[in-house]
């Protein structure tokens, strides 16, 4: 028990999920200035951030449901929280593996997306509502495509286990090559659902003041930006789990080195794609992922099923 809440809480849970969160933000908004020839925030701008908003007051709206405004963050932090200990991270066996953790890991990440469409429609804000429908209405468009392209790494290996997606693949690393389309399709659908750039649509400043979190403040927006961080970093786990799994069995001061180098060359090509497109109209984003994502995600499916009749005859 006290091993398996030192890992929830202390490592690789809570507390280091929130450290890595704010490293990820700080690396990302930095490689976006820099892609973009600005400087870009000091090191310890996300950290100011987080306190500056931690210790203002929490406003809650006077028709808000105000059990559900201040639960919803708590529960995002928490949904975004708890995959990591699935994931293989330093080695190619997770802290927790059984068969089918992928689908346990693939549904936990949805909560914290439904969390952010809760606390906008019970804001019972113009602003907040239109946010928390675009929000609901983008999961739609990438959410099939994001499983589909999961799903065609483990129809190779054969599991459902990202444990042993990762085996797999280390034994047989040439095969990684077949997943290629899968990583495009994969990197695209996480863009969207991390609601970055360019669909952000849900949190447009322009069009809709902040969205989902318009009446957010204090504490509670705090949370709703850390569940964000801690989700950045989990999805860059994922996809350094089942599209990059080599090097696992270096030791664990040198698996964790080489696991923060693909976690970082994963933010590098999310953070390329935010700075070299512009933002998408919901309909455009819809038509986008339902006519070009999802075909793609369909295609390395039927790509992975080949490949798996060819390994396996």
């Amino acid at each position: 028990m006290v091993e398996a809440l030192f890992t929830l809480i202390v490592f690789p849970g809570f507390l280091f999920l929130g450290a890595a969160g704010v490293l990820a933000e700080f690396a990302d908004r930095k490689l976006y200035a820099r892609l973009q020839n600005r400087q870009g925030p000091p090191w310890f701008q996300p950290v100011a951030d987080f306190v500056k908003l931690a210790s203002k007051e929490d406003i809650v709206p006077a028709k808000a449901n105000h059990f559900m405004f201040k639960l919803v963050p708590m529960l995002a932090v928490t949904a975004a929280t708890v995959p990591i200990v699935y994931i293989p991270i330093w080695s190619s066996q997770a802290l927790f593996s059984f068969s089918g953790d992928m689908i346990v890991v693939i549904y936990l990440l949805t909560i914290p997306t439904l969390s952010f469409f809760l606390g906008g429609w019970f804001s019972t804000s113009l602003y907040s509502m239109i946010g928390a429908l675009r929000t609901l209405t983008q999961l739609f468009a990438y959410e099939v495509p994001l499983f589909l392209a999961l799903l065609a790494p483990a129809v190779v290996a054969g599991t459902w286990s990202l444990s042993g997606i990762s085996v797999f693949y280390a034994e047989h690393p040439l095969l990684i090559l077949t997943n290629l389309l899968g990583l495009a399709v994969a990197l695209i659908s996480i863009q969207g659902k991390l609601e970055r750039t360019p669909f952000d649509i849900p949190e447009a400043e322009t069009e809709i003041v902040g969205g989902t979190f318009t009446e957010y403040s204090g504490r509670l927006l705090a949370l709703f930006r850390m569940s964000i961080d801690i989700e950045l970093v989990v999805c860059c786990s994922i996809v350094a789990a089942v599209f990059l799994p080599f090097g696992l069995n270096l030791g664990p001061v040198a698996g964790f080195v080489l696991y923060v180098a693909k976690v970082a060359f994963v933010l590098f090509l999310l953070a390329l794609m935010r700075t070299v497109l512009a933002r998408f109209r919901i309909e455009q984003m819809v038509v986008f992922c339902w006519k070009y994502v999802a075909p793609a995600a369909f295609l390395q499916l039927l790509i992975s099923v080949l490949v798996r009749g060819w390994v396996n005859p």
